[in-house]
């Protein structure tokens, strides 16, 4: 969204004398995805932003002043000061791919092959359409939701299993004869937003309620949850600087 009525006076102040790049987030899975690139643009390039914190559990996400900036009222926001008026961007692929346009010049994590980066946006699109949505629906119903539904539980928990076993196929090269270390890329793959936008969701399998023993068919994805984990920017993008007292 782009307009001269971005902020009013309920909008925050921290949010609306923000200079360059501003984040409104909270540190769940969506958030980490953000979170997670802005620390690797910034041990790469110096890249530099603010942060807003807020409590979706209060629904602040829901109140005028954030919907205005993202009117389906989900975080994280990114805000680009930068502009005049300031740009907002919605959506954690479309800020994902904002953040490779305005700070990513050497390609990082993206690609400059045309092959290579459409592989890049339909693995970032598959999680973001076909695996979000599925293990956010087994958090819901099997986390938060006051009455347990068995039939909903069970459903979302197989599908969020399915999606995993999509993820297996590619990382294993059952098809290809040529395991993967990351979604897309040629060879062995390169890390870049397909991963960043995937795996704060997968990562977090243990907390949507799944075991050991569903994890079993899937020992490429778990290597790759791990070789992940280890990056410095990762821990940072997860850590305790997006967990305010």
């Amino acid at each position: 969204m782009s307009s001269s009525n971005l902020y009013t006076d309920e909008t925050p102040k921290e949010v609306k004398e923000a200079k360059g790049l501003h984040l409104i987030t909270q540190s769940t899975p969506n958030g980490q995805k953000v979170q997670i690139l802005l620390e690797e643009l910034k041990e790469l390039y110096n890249t530099e932003w603010t942060t807003t914190f807020i409590n979706i559990q209060t629904n602040e996400q829901k109140k005028d002043w954030f919907l205005r900036l993202d009117p389906n009222g989900r975080i994280p926001v990114l805000v680009d000061n930068t502009q005049s008026p300031p740009f907002s961007v919605m959506e954690t692929s479309a800020e994902l791919l904002y953040l490779l346009k305005f700070a990513d010049k050497n390609d990082e994590f993206g690609f400059k092959d045309e092959y290579e980066r459409s592989q890049a946006l339909q693995w970032l699109f598959f999680w973001h359409g076909s695996g979000a949505p599925y293990q956010g629906q087994l958090n819901h119903f099997g986390k938060f939701s006051k009455e347990k539904i068995p039939y909903a539980i069970e459903r979302f928990k197989n599908e969020t299993l399915r999606v995993y076993g999509v993820l297996e196929i590619q990382l294993s090269g059952k098809y290809t004869n040529e395991p993967k270390e990351y979604l897309a890329g040629n060879g062995k793959g390169k890390y870049s937003v397909a991963d960043i936008g995937t795996w704060p969701w997968v990562k977090a399998w243990q907390f949507s309620g799944l075991e050991e023993e569903d994890m079993k068919p899937f020992p490429h994805l778990k290597k790759w949850i791990d070789r992940i984990a280890e990056r410095p920017a990762v821990k940072k993008g997860t850590g305790e600087k997006y967990s305010p007292k």
